[in-house]
């Protein structure tokens, strides 16, 4: 399975809104779509929503007010700011969450409990920032902090209003993020992932090597891609059928994916076409491990009474060059092994 750009977990209730804008961030999204913008415009929107109480406050002299008004109106804009320019925004969503709290419990507590209008879009941004078990947690922790502010509170009636709305809120807001979860997981999966194999898709690999690429610009390290194809897959496809030709895809994948690390990523660019990408291994260890998966397909019986082989190029990444440029000379390294004879793996020059 490719190791990014998709959610790191399969399950809904471990998403949240925020990873989506992570792997958008990875995928290099185009900042003229509006979901990359996504978080200065919810950021915007907050600060500019606080910004006349904290005038008003100053203007009034309530200086205490304004200032917890102000330092809300800078986090908000700071958090959204380090959410738009890093992919890495987990740590980050939360602190946005758990300002929201804060936000809310501070605002009641300094102004009287006809503030608590203010929870409401609070809590919907809790439970697109973080996770929905964890929205779950801080929505209990939001509760538990107004107790004190609305026992004293003669009207029973309101303050049980407010109790159970903001109950039947979180209920609605978490049922909501499961479902939005999962279609999030389910189109990231679509648009990453090839739907036979199951191995990422051009898409995702072109996502994998800028990633790298631009690390190892950062910190220098090794990387090795490790390109192979099925040798004459089009005479087995025409003895034996398309339906066994992709019984062969499947099982190849399997095959890979039982070798390789789990930090490795598997992708299929073309019909009978892979890419193995191995992050911090150098072409000495690619090659070998390009060598053992070559006597493993020859080895599997994958079509009763016919060989299948592969032909494998090997190239390790060199220092200034672009992501095309290192999967073209894999590829060579490939060609080059089909012109020997096939059933061969070749090193990059």
């Amino acid at each position: 399975m490719p190791k990014s750009p998709p959610l790191k977990d399969s399950a809904a209730g471990r998403q949240s809104g925020l990873d989506a804008w992570g792997y958008l961030a990875r995928a290099r999204v185009d900042r003229s779509r509006i979901e990359a913008w996504l978080p200065l415009i919810l950021s915007a929107a907050g600060a500019l929503g606080i910004l006349p109480f904290a005038i008003m406050r100053f203007t009034e002299g309530n200086w205490i007010d304004g200032v917890i008004d102000t330092l809300l109106i800078a986090g908000i804009v700071l958090l959204g700011l380090l959410v738009y320019r890093t992919p890495r925004i987990r740590v980050v969503a939360s602190m946005i969450a758990v300002l929201c709290v804060i936000g809310v419990l501070s605002t009641v507590y300094s102004n009287g409990p006809q503030q608590i209008y203010w929870a409401y879009p609070a809590l919907m941004a809790i439970f697109y920032l973080v996770r929905p078990n964890e929205a779950i947690l801080l929505c209990l922790g939001m509760l538990a902090g107004l107790i004190p502010a609305y026992l004293p509170n003669p009207d029973k009636v309101a303050t049980g209003t407010v109790f159970i709305t903001i109950v039947v809120m979180c209920a609605f807001g978490y049922a909501f993020s499961l479902v939005t979860r999962r279609q999030q997981a389910a189109l990231i999966k679509l648009a990453t992932k090839d739907p036979l194999t199951g191995a990422g898709n051009r898409r995702a690999l072109d996502a994998k090597l800028g990633h790298i690429v631009a690390k190892r610009a950062r910190k220098p390290g090794k990387a090795s891609l490790i390109m192979l194809d099925l040798d004459h897959f089009k005479a087995v496809n025409d003895a034996h059928g398309h339906a066994t030709g992709d019984l062969i895809l499947k099982s190849l994948t399997e095959i890979i994916n039982l070798r390789i690390r789990v930090i490795d990523s598997l992708f299929r660019i073309g019909g009978e076409e892979f890419v193995v990408v191995l992050d911090g291994e150098d072409k000495e260890h690619a090659t070998h491990l390009a060598e053992q998966l070559r006597t493993l397909v020859e080895a599997n019986e994958l079509v009763p009474e016919q060989e299948v082989t592969i032909s494998l190029g090997v190239a390790e990444l060199v220092p200034g060059e672009t992501p095309l440029q290192w999967l073209e000379r894999a590829d060579a390294a490939m060609y080059r092994a089909k012109r020997r004879g096939r059933n061969v793996t070749s090193l990059a020059s």
